[in-house]
């Protein structure tokens, strides 16, 4: 067990059992222990590794089509160029390297990242200097903005919950014999959740997700405000149903609850609920990640790519290429979702 571990064991033996939102917030974001906070996570000295890591062709091809949009919308000027959950800063380097020769819009775009990671912030200080770090949406300018959630929404604390004929048991982390376990509350009416009970049945469970939909409102209405276009891109579905639950570390799958702190934990996104609080801005059509590259011209850059490229070199771009966009890899098991203002087009890539 870890140190957060008997934190954690001390808490619940003093105040009970604790919901799964609060058990993730405390392993990922404690200000000691937590996992985001004392590590930088990505690679293959880490324990995953996200689209941007795998080729440059993800933030060359996203960077352009913000830049598309910008230019569609009249090129504001200034505007905020934003990345929730930076990572490393590779998606965001790539992106202003992509465009780099777009006129206007290095000059125009003020970058600002949202990360909490003391660990993670250097990384990113290193491949975007000039950047403006949030620990919060809520604080990004009040201007058009731009910008680009990555798997950040997966990361983010959920409830689950279990049906019990009209009512809803809540999945709790408690302690039995001294280890971390999970059990479920007493049933109890959940009025956020009455309109699951018509495509559900007894025992199915549900997640949700809170701090998304305030996130995802939050930008929005900056974008209906003052113009501007979003792109999210993570794993998940139009609807929650399943446990989808999981922790990994060093890049394999791990019991969520046997080391807090030192593995990633995540849940699929509910993508329904992210466009249900978009309003007043628009949303897109659900996309598959590999669709909507391709929609973006990954396949010719590949090629071009390609071109240059021999041995083992070739063989790893081609192996990326497939990783990105194949329906056997994460083609289709990650999808795309793009905001955008009433009365403008969605990014390209995107259909309404």
């Amino acid at each position: 067990m870890t140190q957060l571990a008997d934190l954690i064991r001390a808490q619940i033996s003093a105040t009970g059992p604790i919901p799964l939102a609060e058990y993730m917030t405390l392993c990922l974001s404690h200000p000691q222990h937590g996992y985001y906070i004392t590590r930088d996570p990505l690679g293959a000295a880490g324990d995953f590794t996200t689209a941007p890591e795998i080729s440059q062709m993800f933030g060359e091809l996203i960077g352009l089509a913000l830049a598309q949009t910008w230019l569609d919308q009249g090129a504001p000027v200034p505007f905020t160029l934003a990345e929730l959950g930076p990572g490393r800063g590779t998606l965001m380097a790539d992106i202003l390297r992509a465009t780099a020769r777009v006129p206007g819009f290095a000059d125009a775009a003020q970058v600002h990242l949202v990360e909490t990671s003391p660990a993670l912030r250097a990384e990113q200080a290193q491949r975007v200097p000039h950047a403006t770090w949030h620990d919060r949406v809520e604080t990004l300018p009040e201007q058009p903005l731009f910008l680009i959630a990555n798997e950040f929404f997966d990361a983010l604390p959920i409830r689950q919950f279990q049906r019990d004929g009209d009512e809803w048991r809540e999945r709790m982390v408690g302690v039995q014999d001294g280890k971390l376990v999970m059990g479920l509350s007493a049933p109890a009416p959940q009025a956020a959740l009455t309109h699951r009970l018509s495509d559900t049945q007894n025992g199915d469970l549900v997640e949700t997700c809170a701090p998304a939909q305030a996130i995802t409102a939050s930008i929005a209405a900056r974008i209906a405000q003052h113009g501007g276009a979003a792109i999210v891109i993570d794993y998940g579905d139009w609807r929650s149903l399943g446990d989808t639950f999981q922790a990994l570390e060093a890049h394999a799958p791990v019991d969520p609850l046997a080391h807090p702190g030192h593995a990633d934990l995540t849940a699929h996104v509910d993508f329904e609920a992210l466009a249900q609080a978009a309003s007043p801005a628009r949303h897109s059509k659900l996309t598959p990640q590999g669709v909507f590259l391709e929609r973006l011209g990954i396949t010719p850059r590949a090629q071009a790519l390609a071109a240059h490229l021999h041995g083992a070199a070739l063989n790893s771009h081609i192996a990326a290429h497939r990783r990105l966009t194949h329906p056997a890899e994460m083609g289709s098991l990650f999808k795309t979702l793009a905001l955008f203002p009433e009365g403008q087009q969605p990014p390209p890539g995107f259909k309404v």
